[in-house]
């Protein structure tokens, strides 16, 4: 028997929710879009506007309400499931308001801006019997995956311990509306840290502990894209956050999140083992490159290796050799988080990206600059069991 589409309502529906929106209407067959709203009603009107051009092409798919606000969706006995793609520090009111209202919610990260935040809207869920599920689910992507694949099947041996980093000058030359990336619930770490951090527990499973160094570069940032060119941002959040993670597996690894340096290679992730390194693809998206070096390549490797160049790797990454993608979703697919939830409220299995791995990776991120402050290693009070791997299917865009 085929099972209904579970019936969703967008809250937010800024730069980001542009994705979603394509990826709901052409992909996705568990998601049913019941209707968007903002605070900003021409965002929500264009965002609907996509919806019905998406129809008119032959998508199978409603034409979405607009609802005058977040409480007329609430109220709404059509939905069950509410996608929060609201600013961070506005995703815990949102959040709480939905499951005060008996609605099951999918969030963009963060879970909050910090614990208590999250753990009062999990203790509400809990509570209501409703389900929490967010961003990021980029780590369902084939690449995060495959790596994931390679790493329990043995093809690095043990994992000794990782390294990452993400580093770039901020958002203030490209995004539209850039301000809040440096105030409360923003930061590299809590605006990037989510893929990174997500993708090392789901690769290397529990994090034990955190030692972390921060600080804050740039007190002002000059914001040079449109339309707030020449505008000022006063930075109230650390901008540099470095510092070491302890698995309970005994892996060690290094992260590393800035938004102060100027630098074209944006991100770096690698995973090393007693019998060879991985180097996993950006996290912040959903393919490759999965790149495998072995001891038997490493000593046979030529100088320079045509079959990198085409992804811009440097040639001291010769003898690395790139790994077929095992599973599904290479492409943009954000909203497969929220898809999988779907599914699984459906079915009653459980949920790839909840609440769980939320708030671990919530502990995590915003104990960098808890140890710093206290100059102490932090042990997690967190637990984290690693969720299902992806599962292959005959039909894309339909969820086992």
């Amino acid at each position: 028997m085929e099972q209904k589409p579970v019936r969703v309502a967008m809250i937010g529906v800024g730069a980001i929710s542009g994705i979603y929106l394509q990826n709901i209407t052409r992909t996705f067959r568990e998601v049913d879009l019941v209707g968007v709203c903002d605070l900003i009603p021409e965002r929500a009107e264009k965002g609907a506007a996509y919806v019905r051009e998406e129809i008119e092409k032959g998508a199978q798919v409603r034409d979405p309400k607009i609802y005058k606000d977040m409480f007329e969706a609430f109220n709404d006995p059509e939905v069950e499931v509410v996608l929060n793609l609201t600013r961070p520090y506005e995703h815990f009111e949102v959040t709480k308001q939905a499951l005060l209202h008996g609605k099951h919610v999918y969030s963009e990260k963060p879970l909050g801006v910090d614990m208590e935040e999250a753990n009062q809207l999990i203790s509400l869920a809990e509570e209501k019997g409703l389900q929490i599920g967010g961003a990021p689910d980029t780590f369902m992507g084939a690449g995060i995956q495959t790596a994931r694949h390679l790493i329990d099947s043995g093809m690095i041996g043990d994992v000794a311990g990782a390294s990452c980093a993400m580093v770039c000058h901020g958002h203030e030359t490209w995004h539209p509306d850039p301000e809040f990336y440096y105030k409360r619930g923003g930061g590299p770490m809590l605006d990037m840290g989510p893929y990174y951090i997500t993708a090392l527990v789901q690769l290397l499973g529990e994090v034990k502990g955190v030692m972390g160094m921060t600080k804050k570069t740039f007190p002002q940032r000059l914001i040079t894209s449109e339309p707030h060119r020449g505008e000022t941002i006063q930075v109230d959040v650390d901008t540099w956050l470095s510092g070491n993670l302890e698995f309970s597996s005994g892996a060690i690894a290094q992260v590393f999140t800035t938004f102060d340096v100027h630098y074209t290679a944006q991100a770096r992730f690698e995973v090393y083992g007693t019998k060879g390194s991985l180097i996993v693809p950006d996290p912040n998206t959903f393919g490759g490159p999965v790149l495998l070096l072995r001891p038997e390549d490493a000593a046979a490797a030529p100088k320079t290796d045509p079959g990198l160049m085409r992804h811009g790797v440097p040639d001291f990454y010769a003898g690395w050799k790139e790994m077929p993608l095992l599973y599904d979703y290479p492409e943009n697919s954000r909203g497969l988080g929220l898809a999988d939830m779907c599914k699984a409220l459906r079915t009653g299995r459980d949920h790839r990206a909840n609440y769980q791995q939320q708030r671990h990776v919530l502990e995590v991120m915003t104990s960098f600059s808890k140890s710093c402050e206290s100059r102490a290693y932090l042990p997690m009070e967190t637990k984290y069991t690693r969720t299902a791997p992806m599962e292959l299917n005959p039909m894309h865009g339909i969820l086992d």
